[in-house]
């Protein structure tokens, strides 16, 4: 007699966990995956020419064949950033999400030209759809610091799976779209098999405060500006945004709107009706730089003091249109990610030093995170009531606080793994386990957008970057000889070493290797030709140079060497013709 084993259900994170960011998660049954979200993450100062760090897809690539669709929570960079990226290795069937993220995620698909490779499904909230055969995901309200934005409850031949998404519980959200608890309820009461849980606060005690509350704070800073404004938050905190524009209009204050992102959420916002503003109260940089200094706002991009947004540049004095005056008031309504403190720090002494007056800390109440604390988490974990709980979205030690948390809630330790990315996690009806892990490191997108950074390439940019490099070019004839003093050039290198020494250094062991070496580069081919292989002369000259100049440099400087070789075969005195070996470098 044979028994059914229970149906199981791999969840496999990708991203988001022992860090913030580039948040994607695999969910996988039988033959068919489902995808939730697919984030970016920003660069660390170490990572020279890299413009955005994504999730390794290895394994999505290498079973593309059973993807049904994707589901994306919200509109955030950290959960949609990376779907283009990804749109150019593999095809997704269809995504479903809420309206305003799927018009951003539009214009990020045609901007990379790949709109054609998926089919983008606006769902709004308690909306199911199938994806396959072995899913149906219901998009649940909830209250986040950007509008439209779900937790998702994905039912499963195993089943119920509740994913959070970012959340925290809001009682007075700006946009009036409450959090729909009653929904959570029920599930709660019929059963959730494991509730994936946000856990980017769990440190933190209480309640994460209302959006709303930052309105009356916001309020005071407006009202004791005497000169310009120009205040900075981040692009999609849409309620933020809604809020300021409200104040605009109470101070008669004429907005100009700075910097690209925030540009295109305005737009895509007001279109869908989760930003409403007077047509007149925003108007061109132009237009609003010229008004009375106690009429104008200005809206930038930049509370993280990223290098090229534009709350930078004008702290900078390298914005093309906007300078800092005397009097001018500039409002930081956004508290610094961690690893942006320093360059924040930055940006605010630099506008002081320009002579503006800067609001920003903790103690103003200008910000608000749009993440739960620990209420907020034990609420979620009250209402539904879970059998396995997985910590999600957030660095190891917030995950462990999440964990104890859960426990605190009557959830035993064995009914909790904390996970890493790449590990396959396996929930049935009855257990839940490690079962093996897929590749999960990192790409790395280069700056000129022509491709992944891979490992090699990053460590040459950081060597450079710490130790320079030392450039010489060198000609040398078909007799193995140097038929000029090489040049040189040094750059990013300290030494006491002048450019003479170096360079008779160079010259006297270029001519040592030649003649040493100069037989096992060229050879007689025929009795009447010489074959010359200068690729492997370069090389072994390169080699022999590095390890020469690092020993008296003391320093792992890089070395390059570039060598100029005859163009023609010529006859030699002895009336044998120079040739090149076919593999050769181009004189």
């Amino acid at each position: 007699m044979t028994t059914e084993t229970s149906p199981t259900i791999k969840i496999i994170p990708l991203g988001g966990l022992h860090e913030i960011g580039k948040n994607t998660c695999v969910f996988e049954y039988n033959d068919e995956i489902v995808l939730l979200d697919a984030g970016l993450a920003f660069p660390t100062d170490e990572m020279h020419g890299v413009n955005i760090v994504l999730p390794d897809m290895t394994y999505v690539r290498e079973n593309r064949h059973k993807i049904k669709g994707m589901i994306v929570t919200h509109g955030h960079e950290d959960h949609i950033g990376g779907i283009a990226y990804h749109l150019k290795q593999f095809e997704i069937p269809v995504i479903y999400g809420p309206r305003l993220a799927l018009a951003m995620l539009e214009g990020k698909l045609e901007e990379a030209g790949v709109r054609n490779r998926t089919e983008l499904r606006t769902v709004r909230p308690r909306d199911l759809v199938r994806i396959g055969s072995g899913f149906v995901a219901e998009f649940i309200r909830n209250t986040h610091s950007i509008a439209d934005s779900f937790t998702v409850a994905l039912h499963t031949p195993a089943g119920v799976i509740i994913h959070t998404g970012d959340f925290k519980f809001d009682h007075t959200p700006v946009d009036g779209e409450f959090f729909d608890l009653q929904r959570l309820a029920e599930h709660g009461e019929k059963g959730v098999l494991c509730l994936i849980s946000d856990s980017t606060n769990s440190e933190v005690p209480g309640f994460t405060p209302s959006e709303r509350s930052v309105y009356p704070n916001l309020d005071r800073v407006f009202s004791q500006a005497t000169g310009r404004l120009l205040v900075t938050t981040f692009a999609s905190s849409v309620h933020r945004i809604n809020m300021i524009l409200e104040l605009a209009q109470k101070y008669n204050r004429v907005v100009s709107v700075v910097g690209r992102s925030m540009l295109n959420v305005i737009a895509h916002a007001r279109n869908l009706g989760y930003i409403k503003c007077p047509d007149n109260l925003l108007q061109p940089l132009h237009t609003v730089r010229n008004m009375p200094a106690e009429n104008a706002l200005f809206l930038a991009t930049g509370s993280q003091g990223e290098p090229m947004s534009a709350t930078t540049r004008i702290a900078n004095g390298e914005h093309p249109h906007l300078k800092i005056r005397e009097g001018d008031t500039v409002v930081f309504s956004a508290n610094p990610i961690p690893g942006n403190t320093i360059a924040v720090v930055k940006t605010i002494d630099r506008l002081m030093m320009q002579g503006a007056k800067v609001v920003y800390g903790r103690e103003q109440g200008i910000h608000v995170s749009g993440h739960g604390c620990q209420e907020d988490q034990k609420l979620m974990i009250g209402l539904t009531k879970p059998k396995f709980f997985l910590p999600a979205h957030g660095e190891h030690r917030m995950l462990v606080k999440h964990a104890q948390t859960a426990q605190s809630m009557g959830i035993p330790a064995e009914n909790i793994v904390i996970m890493h990315n790449g590990d396959v996690v396996e929930v049935s009806e009855d257990a839940i386990r490690l079962a093996g892990k897929v590749p999960a490191g990192i790409d790395l997108v280069d700056t000129s957008g022509c491709g992944i950074v891979n490992g090699t390439v990053l460590q040459e940019r950081q060597r450079l970057a710490e130790e320079g490099i030392v450039t010489i070019a060198a000609t040398v004839d078909w007799n193995g000889k140097l038929m000029m003093k090489p040049e040189i050039h040094v750059r990013g290198v300290v030494t006491s070493v002048d450019r003479a020494l170096l360079q008779k250094w160079v010259q006297e062991r270029m001519e040592e290797v030649l003649r040493d070496r100069w037989s096992d580069f060229a050879r007689a081919a025929d009795g009447e030709q010489l074959e010359v292989d200068w690729v492997g002369l370069q090389t072994q000259l390169e080699r022999e140079l590095q390890r020469s100049i690092r020993r008296e440099l003391q320093s792992q400087t890089s070395v390059t060497l570039l060598m100029q070789t005859p163009n023609e075969p010529v006859k030699a005195a002895d009336g044998r013709r120079r040739r090149r070996t076919t593999a050769q470098v181009a004189s």
